[in-house]
């Protein structure tokens, strides 16, 4: 045996006790070997924090704005109705000014609304081009009463360009096409009314179809080609409901025009519900024949214009 002091290198040439005071301080070693790039990283984090409080993210601010533009404008689209209908039933006083002051009320909420969001100059020209098309239409077509391809150029603008779009097209179209007709009291009404049937289909297009149920291995969805990232539109998947909603749609343009009618012309409210209902059976047969029209210029020009349009808008970037 040889003789070892208490501290001296063991069988494998080791000292068990530093080992051991080794293994006890190694970790503060290293801890504060690294403590500067902890301080560091630290600060670093408090720099970022204070600089989010400061400037908080902007997609906040903007699904707040977006939020409330969509608050204002179902606001403004059940304010025109809910008003024809009070007057109608309780045969009000000045119902005609009444009702024209809220309608030119939700009118003023759309522009707003559409000038606010800053479109581009490639945003905006799609939209006027649709809606000189439609007024155009309307006049070409003007020998033939109530058989006229507004509706359906709205509604092909708010399929493929958004709610906005849809309504300014309307919009646009009755204004445009009125200096044609006769600009008067109804103009404020039928800029509404088919503006209301492009917002209508703008928000058809936006509900998704239902999502593909999960099959194959661990219940994975399986897509030919390139797998899909967003669900497909309800309205590309089932193009009949754009011909349902093209025939409705014109029916509730004949609602809103026959109930303007009746406050501003006619007067039938003073009659009583029969009045109201008399004017709507003497009216339903244009309303009807505006639904055929509607439904035909769809079926001849939806698909292809919305390949086209759709085209377009990938090609510019207005997605």
């Amino acid at each position: 045996m040889t003789n070892r002091e208490p501290g001296e290198a063991g069988i494998f040439g080791q000292n068990p006790q530093s080992s051991q005071l080794g293994e006890q301080h190694f970790p503060a070693r290293c801890a504060s070997q690294n403590a500067p790039k902890v301080v560091e990283r630290n600060s670093c984090d408090m720099k970022a924090s204070d600089a989010a409080a400061q400037n908080p993210p902007v997609w906040h601010n903007r699904d707040h704005r977006a939020k409330s533009r969509i608050a204002l404008e179902a606001l403004s689209i059940c304010a025109t109705p809910a008003i024809l209908v009070v007057c109608t039933l309780t045969n009000a006083d000045q119902t005609a000014l009444l009702s024209l002051v809220v309608v030119l009320a939700s009118l003023g909420v759309f522009f707003a609304a559409y000038e606010s969001s800053a479109p581009r100059l490639r945003d905006i020209m799609p939209t006027v081009v649709l809606a000189a098309l439609a007024a155009a239409g309307r006049i070409l077509f003007a020998p033939i009463p109530d058989f006229k391809p507004v509706s359906a150029i709205a509604i092909i603008a708010g399929v493929v360009f958004g709610r906005k779009s849809g309504f300014m097209v309307g919009a646009l179209a009755a204004l445009a096409s009125n200096f044609f007709f006769g600009q008067g009291p109804w103009t404020p009404w039928q800029m509404y009314a088919w503006g209301l049937v492009g917002y209508g289909a703008g928000l058809l297009a936006a509900i998704p179809a239902k999502a593909p149920k999960p099959i194959g291995e661990n219940g994975l969805v399986e897509f030919r080609g390139e797998q899909s990232l967003r669900r497909e539109p309800l309205v590309e998947k089932h193009a009949v409901i754009i011909y349902i909603y093209g025939f409705v749609s014109c029916l509730m343009y004949g609602f809103i025009l026959n109930a303007w009618s009746i406050l501003s012309f006619y007067h039938a409210q003073a009659s009583g519900l029969a009045g109201v209902l008399l004017v709507y059976a003497a009216a339903l047969p244009f309303d009807v024949t505006h639904g055929i029209a509607t439904v035909v210029f769809l079926a001849a020009l939806y698909a292809p214009w919305r390949r086209k349009l759709k085209r377009i808008k990938s090609k510019y970037g207005m997605e």
